[in-house]
């Protein structure tokens, strides 16, 4: 009597991403995409903590595995950023006194509206561009600091709106294009790296702000 082998077990596809075995986050994204994706961004462009480029990069990874409409999530992603860039900027020009009052309260903040302005006075409208993608940490403080300084509103937008269309659509089209999952925790680790090494520099810009400071008024 022949022994017919048995099949072999079915096994998970790994360039899908079990969104049901997610956190609460992933699930979020899942059900209400375009609408997390929306608050998401324009949460960042007004300087809350949130790490917007990682959401970006899991909606794109999400969208690869089930059929979400990639055009959703860019397009309402897109209109967040612009919507908080607007926010912040207003912020910035209506209130430019008790704002800067408020940043330099904290050291952290203070470091980042200095090195902000001096960001904006050195490149101008390509530096508000550059503040969105790659060196996004900043654009926030860039969106309060050129409403503060009275920078061209029409100008401002122009290119900050260039900058956000690039960040948006660059980390989405990473998520989706690398929708394995050690390939997307890759990109997740890379963003994640990023902003400590950002978070860095502000802590030696910090501490260089406070030794020319002793140096120039050294205690009497």
């Amino acid at each position: 009597m022949s022994i017919i082998p048995a099949p072999p077990p079915d096994l998970p596809d790994p360039t899908m991403i079990d969104i049901a075995g997610e956190d609460w986050l992933i699930q979020a994204l899942a059900a209400h995409g375009p609408v997390v994706i929306f608050a998401v961004c324009l949460a960042s462009c007004v300087a809350l903590p949130v790490p917007a480029s990682v959401i970006l990069i899991s909606a794109g990874a999400i969208s690869a595995a089930s059929g979400l409409p990639l055009w959703q999530l860019a397009l309402a992603g897109i209109l967040g950023a612009i919507a908080g860039d607007q926010i912040a900027y207003a912020i910035g020009r209506a209130g430019r006194g008790p704002l800067i009052r408020w940043m330099d309260a904290k050291p952290k903040r203070r470091a980042g509206r200095l090195r902000a302005e001096g960001w904006i006075a050195r490149r101008g409208g390509p530096g508000v561009l550059l503040s969105r993608w790659p060196v996004s940490p900043l654009g926030p403080y860039v969106n309060f600091a050129a409403g503060a300084a009275g920078y061209n509103w029409a100008r401002f937008t122009a290119w900050a709106s260039v900058g956000e269309v690039i960040w948006v659509l660059v980390n989405l089209a990473a998520g989706y294009t690398f929708a394995d999952p050690i390939l997307f925790a890759a990109m997740v680790v890379h963003e994640a790296t990023g902003l400590l090494l950002s978070a860095g520099a502000l802590v030696l810009i910090l501490w260089a702000i406070r030794r020319v400071a002793k140096r120039d008024h050294p205690e009497t």
